[in-house]
């Protein structure tokens, strides 16, 4: 049975944020545990190449949603497997933070931005350019404000957390994310970049490089990610539709679908609920309420990539979404794509 959608209206919707220069183009899903149940594209792929249309294979630059792909999926495989508890001082753990403010900081407060670790990245400024250093100015630094006392997002928590699965694993994210979720779900076109020759070629350009005079293409728009040789926590992933459109089938149906990644049914309910409390905005663990629902009402989760990416998912209707876009391209303004993504987000579970 088809769901209930109104996809001229999203067509719409998305066909107008391309024409307003909102994107380049767009192209999106929404579906349940069976699998993709609508999607579309829009728009052209390159504004300097304008008879290429955005098309459902284009890949994008993710963003932030690496922070869900490769650092909460991975971090949730060692939970399952007994290997990192989420409220154990990471110096339990974790000897390369023993000594320093990270030490009585937990897992769980990483994943729900409680952490107080310092607002900014700034990793450059503050660190310099090799990448051991990097690591450890970020495992050293001075917390900004006390554990549980705020929610403040933070790419730094994400970088943490990276660099403690690295540790608990013994691989480097890029080679976990792929052997323990992306590889046993089939994700065959999620990578860390840069990417090969022939990727670049479907991928979406996001925004102008003052250093080259054109548009990042298969090299990650993060400073962070780009600072540290294309893989960290924070960003660096790419992707397309139909492999996030798999992850979002998965986590909606872990038991019925023939794929072992290493996280399952306990991880992906522990995730989705407040785990902050009074606190305001309410986050889960990475996943938050989306914008204008509550948990209670709605069971609308999702994550953002700055590049204009977002993927929903909503275990109560039996329903995801995702929105891949290149909006950088044209300008750091988030308000239009704010609006574009609140109203994709009510057309699809509303």
């Amino acid at each position: 049975m088809a769901l209930d959608l109104d996809t001229d209206r999203i067509h719409q919707l998305l066909h107008d944020g391309a024409r307003d220069k909102i994107y380049p183009g767009a192209v999106w899903a929404v579906g349940d545990s069976r699998g993709a149940q609508a999607s579309g594209s829009t728009g052209v792929l390159d504004p300097e190449q304008p008879d290429e249309p955005m098309r459902r294979d284009t890949v994008f630059d993710v963003a932030s949603l690496t922070k869900i792909l490769a650092v909460w999926s991975t971090i949730g495989s060692l939970v399952e497997d007994g290997k990192l508890q989420l409220d154990a001082p990471l110096d339990n753990l974790w000897p390369e933070v023993s000594g320093h403010p990270l030490a009585k900081v937990t897992a769980r407060r990483l994943l729900t931005h409680t952490a107080g670790v310092p607002l900014r990245a700034n990793l450059k400024n503050l660190y310099g350019t090799d990448p051991q250093d990097v690591r450890d100015g970020v495992l050293r630094e001075a917390l900004h404000r006390q554990p549980g006392e705020a929610v403040e997002y933070t790419d730094r928590a994400a970088l943490i957390l990276g660099y403690l699965a690295e540790h608990l694993s013994g691989q480097r994210l890029d080679a976990l994310a792929a052997d323990r979720v992306w590889g046993p779900l089939g994700m065959t076109q999620t990578c860390f970049g840069p990417l090969s020759p022939n990727a670049v070629t479907r991928c979406a350009p996001t925004e102008l490089n003052d250093s080259t005079g054109t548009h990042l293409k298969g090299l990650a728009h993060d400073f962070s990610a780009r600072l540290l040789g294309g893989v960290c926590g924070i960003a660096g992933a790419f992707s397309v539709l139909d492999d996030l459109a798999t992850f979002l089938r998965y986590l909606l149906t872990p038991n019925q679908l023939n794929a072992s990644p290493g996280f399952g049914t306990d991880w992906i309910k522990e995730s989705l609920q407040i785990h902050t409390g009074e606190l305001t905005p309410p986050r889960g663990l990475f996943w938050h309420p989306a914008p204008g629902t509550t948990p209670e009402a709605d069971d609308v989760w999702v994550h953002y990539g700055f590049t204009g990416t977002g993927m929903w998912l909503s275990p109560r209707k039996d329903r995801w979404a995702a929105l891949l876009t290149n909006k950088l391209y044209y300008s750091r303004d988030r308000q239009p794509l704010t609006d574009i993504r609140d109203t994709f987000r009510a057309l699809a579970f509303d």
